[in-house]
């Protein structure tokens, strides 16, 4: 798999489900990425794929590990659209 691949669909996933916050950056949380039938098909790992794209800086969000059901209200904003 390339990561960077990864990374980058994940982005235009964010984009095509989020919406902007108040600071202008566009933001989804994770039961909507988790819970969509498209992602689930492009992403064989939606988790690997959030933390990878956060060690390279490109979303937050305030937790160390995301699982389903438990964190499905956890803000994952996009700091490079």
């Amino acid at each position: 798999m390339n990561v960077d691949h990864e990374v980058k669909r994940l982005v235009e996933e964010i984009q095509r489900l989020g919406s902007k916050n108040a600071d202008g950056q566009t933001s989804v949380t994770f039961g909507v990425l988790f819970n969509d039938d498209q992602c689930a098909n492009i992403f064989e790992a939606l988790v690997g794929t959030l933390k990878a794209a956060k060690k390279r800086k490109v979303v937050k969000y305030d937790s160390e590990l995301l699982l389903q059901g438990v964190h499905d209200s956890v803000s994952i904003t996009l700091l490079q659209e």
